[in-house]
């Protein structure tokens, strides 16, 4: 129950954030989400994803500026899920790219110095396409982050500037993947493989 309601107002508080359609007003779904096939996915984002880098950098951020060079951990965006109902790209830097698309489910240590980012985007009533944060953990080093599993949690709006997360509120669902190192790994689908 504890999750479901962490579930519920991670969504709220993502659905808050200011957010507005992407400049390519002919980025747009013909159908509902549940009825998106995975080229319908990869047509909305190849639509939307120069917009998102372009807002994500238009801050200070050193993960924005820099994730786009690292390795795409997933083939497409994940349908629609946590993060406020929001499709997902993973990316993830270099110190952790090997160790994560191995998907594992017991055991893992992330080292220290990984950085992961997730693009967001989400549709309209009407099917428009509407940028989300790039949501950001990083591994800190042993003991640096206690409350969290050495995760700390941030994220960047699509305008660019910061977006205030409390880290208590992130992980109280990564923290439900324990054997995981509180990664929530991409859905199988669009895991990139090996």
């Amino acid at each position: 129950m504890r999750w479901f309601t962490s579930v519920a107002a991670f969504g709220a508080v993502i659905m808050m954030t200011v957010v507005s359609p992407v400049a390519a007003q002919d980025c747009a779904a013909t159908k509902p989400v549940e009825e998106l096939e995975a080229e319908d996915v990869q047509a909305l984002y190849d639509c939307i994803k120069d917009a998102l880098v372009e807002g994500y950098r238009s801050g200070d951020n050193q993960v924005a500026q820099e994730y786009r060079d690292w390795k795409a951990a997933s083939v497409r965006p994940a349908s629609p899920g946590v993060h406020g109902e929001r499709f997902l790209m993973t990316w993830v830097n270099e110190v952790g790219y090997d160790q994560y698309v191995e998907f594992a489910e017991e055991g893992v240590e992330m080292p220290e110095g990984t950085v992961i980012a997730k693009e967001s985007f989400k549709l309209n009533d009407a099917g428009a396409i509407q940028p989300g944060p790039l949501f950001i953990m990083t591994k800190a080093a042993a003991g640096g982050a206690p409350d969290a599993d050495d995760w700390v949690y941030s994220a960047v709006q699509p305008n660019g500037k910061p977006m205030g997360i409390a880290q208590s509120f992130c992980h109280d669902c990564h923290g439900a993947f324990e054997g995981q190192d509180a990664l929530g790994y991409p859905i199988e689908d669009v895991r990139v493989s090996r």
